[in-house]
């Protein structure tokens, strides 16, 4: 009994579940985290490179 309803149940959802293509658009997650990961270790570079010319500039002499 359980095994028919069960086998009931998946039959229908399957079927009356609207089918989506694949959704090709956009970049992989693999690309986006690449990304990301450049643009946190350009936004580090930008922030050690303004933080290291203000200390020389304001060392005393």
């Amino acid at each position: 009994m359980m095994l028919t309803l069960y086998c009931w149940l998946h039959a229908t959802l399957t079927t009356t579940r609207p089918r989506r293509g694949r959704d090709e658009r956009g970049l992989s997650q693999s690309t986006e985290n690449a990304i990301l990961l450049a643009g946190a270790v350009a936004i580090a570079v930008i922030i050690i490179a303004a933080i290291t010319s203000y200390v020389q500039a304001n060392l005393p002499q």
